[in-house]
């Protein structure tokens, strides 16, 4: 019951944040598409469908599953500690987040890995379909990842529920082609990460690029010296070298672009 409640939230929360985003973004666009929206939201969203049906057939309900016995046999690190709940469902999604910080960071830095993430970055408008842009590879190897810091840390499935809906909604809305109030945008910047802190992540310039690798938080590149925040966002020019022709980025040479000849 827990898993298919979990299924059903992730669903809707997937569901509600993208519609939300997209009308948000018509309604008040941050810049005007250079390309066809509805082209590139059917390879992203076909990218993200084959995704889906990929890791359910290769993880299925295991992080829950994990969480529920780790919790039920009192393993992990916030297990073995009588914390009050409140606090360990918050140590439990600061350290996932800030895992997942370490883990964007190796993503750049890393070729092979790299080869994987530049899929993401390949996108050359960004809006909310962006945020689920991604390469199987690289999504199963941050699932089997995240497995292991969930058996580490002693999460439990409300944790895990918590973070993945957070994170879900906080990578839609970074990604959003969305003008933000300036007021939202500044206090949005002292805690979290706004579109315009991410706009300069997906920056053609590589020194622009390696930055800015929070999901949730943005304390984590404040704190480690990879934040930058002063740059012209309407010089930002969003892609990656090598992979400017839109029409040499559909679904099928986006799956094979891993395997491609590199480009930094």
């Amino acid at each position: 019951m827990l898993d298919a409640n979990a299924a059903l939230i992730r669903l809707l929360i997937f569901g509600g944040g993208l519609l939300f985003f997209l009308a948000c973004e018509l309604m008040a666009p941050y810049r005007p598409a250079t390309l066809s929206k509805p082209r590139r939201w059917a390879v992203n969203l076909g990218l993200t469908a084959l995704n889906s049906l990929l890791l359910a057939a290769l993880f299925g309900t295991a992080k829950l599953a994990l969480a529920q016995h780790v919790t039920q046999h009192n393993l992990g690190l916030l297990n073995a500690h009588p914390l009050p709940y409140g606090l360990k469902l918050l140590i439990a999604v600061a350290f996932l987040d800030f895992m997942l910080y370490v883990w964007h960071l190796l993503n750049h830095e890393v070729p092979l890995l790299w080869r994987f993430h530049r899929v993401h970055h390949s996108d050359l408008n960004m809006d909310v379909s962006t945020a689920t842009r991604f390469h199987i590879g690289e999504l199963a190897v941050s699932a089997l990842i995240t497995l292991g810091l969930i058996y580490l840390i002693g999460a439990d499935p409300l944790s895990v529920i918590v973070f993945e809906a957070g994170l879900g909604l906080c990578a839609q809305f970074q990604h959003s082609s969305l003008k933000v109030p300036a007021w939202l945008e500044g206090l949005w910047w002292t805690l979290l990460v706004p579109p315009s802190m991410h706009r300069i992540h997906h920056s053609v310039r590589i020194k622009e690029r390696n930055s800015n690798y929070g999901t949730i938080f943005s304390l984590w590149d404040r704190a480690l010296g990879t934040l930058v925040r002063h740059v012209d966002q309407a010089g930002i020019r969003i892609g990656v070298g090598g992979h400017f022709d839109s029409a040499r980025l559909g679904l099928g040479r986006l799956l094979i672009m891993p395997f491609t000849r590199y480009v930094r």
